[in-house]
C-alpha cells in the first residue's frame, strides 16, 4: 500500500468535487491518449463513476460509436446519465436532465454527432459474460472509491464524518462493513486488515475491535482503531491511523481485488487486435495485480506493453487535485 501522501483520504477515482458539482478525473489526458479512441469504435468504461473519462471518450467516438459504461453504484450511474446526455444545439460539454438506460441511439437524434451510450448497473467482473470475443476497441478502468461515495457520510466510506458502517459500492446487495466488523472471528478479521490494508498492527487492531463490539458507526470504528494503533507508539505516521483498516474493509466488502483479476482475465478475450487496455490504480495491491497481468499477457503474446513503468500525475495535476498523487496508470495493446 502506498502511504506517501499526507492527505487524510484518497479518492479512488481521483475526482475532486467542486461547488458546481463537477469533478476532475485523474490522469484524464494521459488515459485518453493511451486509449487512442477511434471514431466509430466500441469502448468500455469499466468504472464510469461520475462520467468524466466517459465524456471525453464519447466526444471522440461520434455518432457511429458505442460507449458502454459499467458501475456497481446506481447513484453514480444516475449522475453519469446527466453528464453524458448532450443538449440539442449546444456544446457537447453541456448536459441535460436524467434519462433512462440505455441512452438514445444516434438514429433518434440525427442532429447530434454523439455515440450510442449504454450504462449497465453491474461490476466489471461480469465483462466476459456481457461481451462477445474480440468486439471491444478499448477498455478503461479507473479503480477505487469515487468522490461521490467518499463525500456522503451515509455511505460509510469515510473516517472523516460519522455515518453507518456500510462501505458497499452497490448498496443493494452484499455484506456491509458493519456485518464484517461485528461477526467474523478475530483471526479472520486480522487477516483481512493485514492482507487488504497491509496494516502491520492488524492483530492488535482486530483484538480491539472484537473487544469493542458491537460497532455501528464510522466514528466508533475510528476511535477503536486509533486507540489500538496509537498504543504501539509508532513514530513518523503520515496518514490517519484508521486509513489502512478502512481501506481493507472496503476492499473486502466489495471484492475489489477479485473483480480486478476477473477484468484482467477477460480483457484479452473481448478486445479486438490493436485494442487498448488502460488501468488507473491507487494503491500497491491493485498496481501489483495490473502489472503482473499485463506482463504475463505480454509473455504469452496476448499484449504489447505500452508502459514499461507506470504513468504518474504531473506536479501541476497534483497541485490542482491532490488525490491524484497516488495514481498509477498502466496500458497495454492487444496483439
Amino acid at each position: 500500500m502506498e502511504t506517501d501522501s499526507n492527505i487524510p483520504e484518497r479518492d479512488g477515482h481521483g475526482q475532486k468535487t467542486d461547488v458546481t458539482g463537477g469533478h476532475v478525473p485523474v490522469l484524464l489526458k494521459e488515459a485518453i491518449d493511451f486509449l487512442a479512441v477511434k471514431r466509430g469504435g466500441t469502448y468500455l468504461d469499466a468504472t464510469v463513476g461520475l462520467g468524466g473519462h466517459s465524456l471525453e471518450i464519447a466526444k471522440r467516438l461520434g455518432g457511429p460509436g458505442h460507449l458502454i459504461g459499467f458501475d456497481k453504484d446506481p447513484a453514480a450511474l444516475e449522475m453519469a446519465r446527466k453528464r453524458l446526455r448532450p443538449v440539442v444545439g449546444r456544446s457537447s460539454l453541456v448536459v441535460s436532465e436524467p434519462i433512462s438506460e440505455p441512452l438514445a441511439t444516434n438514429d433518434q437524434r440525427p442532429d447530434l454527432d454523439w455515440p450510442t451510450i449504454t450504462l449497465l448497473h453491474r461490476s466489471f467482473a461480469e465483462l466476459a459474460n456481457d461481451q462477445r470475443p474480440a468486439t471491444i476497441d478499448g477498455i478503461l478502468a479507473d479503480l477505487g472509491v469515487s468522490s461521490l461515495q467518499l463525500t456522503d457520510p451515509a455511505r460509510g466510506f469515510s473516517f472523516q464524518a460519522e455515518g453507518p458502517l456500510d462501505m458497499r459500492m452497490n448498496p443493494m446487495s452484499g455484506e456491509t462493513a458493519e456485518q464484517v466488523v461485528n461477526h467474523i472471528d478475530e483471526r479472520k478479521l486480522a487477516d483481512v486488515i493485514y492482507e487488504f490494508g497491509e496494516e502491520r498492527r492488524s492483530r492488535r487492531i482486530a483484538r480491539a475491535i472484537v473487544r469493542s463490539r458491537p460497532i455501528r458507526t464510522t466514528k466508533q470504528l475510528v476511535e477503536v482503531v486509533s486507540a489500538a494503533a496509537r498504543s504501539m507508539k509508532w513514530k513518523h505516521e503520515r496518514i490517519h491511523p484508521a486509513t489502512r483498516t478502512f481501506q481493507a474493509l472496503r476492499i473486502f466488502v466489495n471484492r475489489e481485488l477479485d473483480d480486478l483479476k476477473a477484468l484482467l482475465e477477460a480483457a484479452p478475450r473481448v478486445l479486438k487486435p490493436g485494442g487498448r487496455l488502460v488501468v488507473i490504480s491507487f494503491h500497491s495491491l491493485e498496481d501489483r495485480i495490473v502489472k503482473d497481468a499485463m506482463r504475463e499477457g505480454a509473455k504469452d503474446k496476448h499484449f504489447r506493453l505500452l508502459t514499461k513503468k507506470p504513468v504518474m500525475a504531473s506536479e501541476d495535476e497534483i497541485d490542482r487535485n491532490p488525490r491524484s498523487r497516488s495514481a498509477k496508470m498502466r496500458a497495454a495493446e492487444r496483439v
